[in-house]
């Protein structure tokens, strides 16, 4: 007669599995998208900042549903298609192209994903650092802020990702250009943007994320 337990079933709820989807999409387009430079109006800032915008959004909604330890798990399995993604683009950079490639295309391919190995070890520090200081500072700022679970989400969110991306900033551009170009110019501009962004649209999207959270676990 067979005594063997059954094994533990391990369930997921439906935001936790739909955010963790989408926060893995987000790291990986994010570093893509920031080859663009955007003009909006007189600020200036890399695309991928409404990537990461997302990443500091869906993090705090988590943190918010789920609790802070679920939230700074997610963000340091985000490391996974971080590095899966740069070390693939390596690879094929790395192989010949097709001669019937597009010929424009051939030299825009590596100007568009390829990075250098310094600006890739920035992006790496500087993801796992700010994304989890945003978790950090919003769970935090849970009582004193909120006065409760549940309250102020939209401010609390918003001051742990203008904090975050200061901070992103500052490492970033100081791992990837100093010693090669000046830096503090560069390093205000940014930031000015990333504030300017992380007041206008975290307030909305955070709010967003715990309402559709709240409702995808209620299905």
């Amino acid at each position: 007669m067979d005594h063997t337990a059954p094994a533990a079933t391990v369930t997921m709820s439906r935001s936790l599995f739909v955010f963790s989807v989408l926060y893995g999409g987000m790291v990986c387009i994010a570093g893509v998208l920031g080859v663009k430079q955007v003009a909006l109006g007189p600020l200036a800032v890399e695309a991928g900042i409404f990537a990461f915008l997302l990443l500091v959004a869906m993090s705090s909604a988590i943190a918010e549903l789920h609790g802070q330890k679920t939230a700074t798990t997610l963000v340091r399995l985000g490391f996974v298609p971080l590095i899966v993604s740069a070390v693939l683009i390596q690879l094929v950079l790395a192989l010949p192209h097709d001669p019937g490639m597009y010929p424009p295309a051939i030299d825009a391919f590596p100007v568009v994903v390829g990075q250098g190995a310094r600006m890739m070890i920035a992006g790496l520090i500087s993801y796992g650092i700010s994304q989890t200081l945003n978790v950090l500072i919003f769970a935090k700022l849970s009582r004193p802020v909120g006065g409760g679970e549940g309250k102020l989400v939209w401010l609390r969110g918003m001051i742990a990702s203008i904090i975050s991306q200061i901070i992103d900033t500052l490492l970033f551009i100081t791992i990837s250009f100093l010693g090669e170009r000046p830096i503090l110019a560069l390093m205000e501009g940014q930031m000015l943007t990333k504030v300017v962004l992380s007041i206008v649209l975290v307030p909305a999207l955070i709010t967003f994320f715990v309402r559709l959270g709240r409702r995808l676990d209620r299905v």
